[in-house]
């Protein structure tokens, strides 16, 4: 049986001021998009240059994570910013981590 892997995950702007919520069945492909948009006020995470991962989570199964990041989506900034720091307590941008991992 092939195993499927998609990703919940949270992007911020260079000033941490903006959070976006999405998910990707291609995690680097994703951010790399992200990255090439900034700037773009045709998309949300363009506008604000959130191009910069801060939290990721890996589901097997599609259906649980839309049902995720549809979920996360609805918490207010201070829950989401508690959940990134459950992983990543420094907030650290983690796109060059996903890039070698690749």
């Amino acid at each position: 049986m092939k195993s499927h892997n998609y990703f919940v995950y949270i992007t911020t702007n260079p000033k941490r001021s903006t959070l976006y919520v999405g998910m990707t069945n291609d995690l680097q492909r994703r951010l790399q998009e992200h990255f090439m948009n900034s700037g773009d006020a045709a998309t949300f995470a363009g506008k604000y240059y959130c191009y910069n991962l801060i939290y990721f989570e890996r589901h097997t199964q599609i259906q649980h994570a839309i049902e995720r990041e549809k979920e996360i989506k609805k918490w207010s900034r201070g829950k989401k910013e508690a959940l990134v720091k459950t992983q990543n307590p420094f907030c650290k941008f983690l796109n060059k981590e996903i890039q070698d991992d690749q």
